[in-house]
């Protein structure tokens, strides 16, 4: 059974690179089935390894977009790759708590922490689409020339 909590990944998510969408695709699956894990009162355990397959994820998904986006020489590619770190850190912490104590896994640290990633998505990634797109089309064209 679905939870009503969950979430699943829209194209409005897409960044239009089918690699970095599917990374999203993969977070969207993974909180979903932590927010399962807690509401079937699942052991921590089981909780602690499903946050750090979060973590291991992330780090997978925004190792290749700052890949991309260095290659595309994108100008506000320190910012962004802040904010990844932003989450990683988050998302550590979190684990932490957990290991410690596993009512600190609320349904509310979860989607705080799935919160960040959608503003992220919405906010920070939208802006290089833009970019992504332009820089493609002058490569193109150069090579047509």
């Amino acid at each position: 059974m679905t939870s009503s909590l969950t979430m699943e990944w829209d194209l409005k998510f897409s960044v239009d690179v089918e690699e970095i969408d599917v990374y999203q695709q993969k977070m969207f699956e993974l909180f979903n089935q932590l927010i399962e894990l807690k509401e079937n009162k699942k052991d921590a355990k089981d909780c602690i390894n499903l946050i750090t397959e979060i973590n291991d994820a992330s780090k997978l998904y925004f190792s290749t977009e700052e890949r991309l986006l260095k290659k595309q020489k994108y100008p506000d590619y320190q910012v962004h790759s802040k904010m990844h770190r932003e989450f990683t850190k988050r998302s550590i912490n979190l684990r932490r708590e957990i290991a410690e104590d596993i009512n600190n896994l609320t349904i509310e640290a979860i989607i705080d922490l799935r919160q960040w990633m959608i503003d992220h998505i919405l906010d920070m990634d939208a802006k290089y689409i833009p970019f992504i797109r332009i820089s493609d089309y002058i490569k193109e064209s150069e090579k047509k020339n």
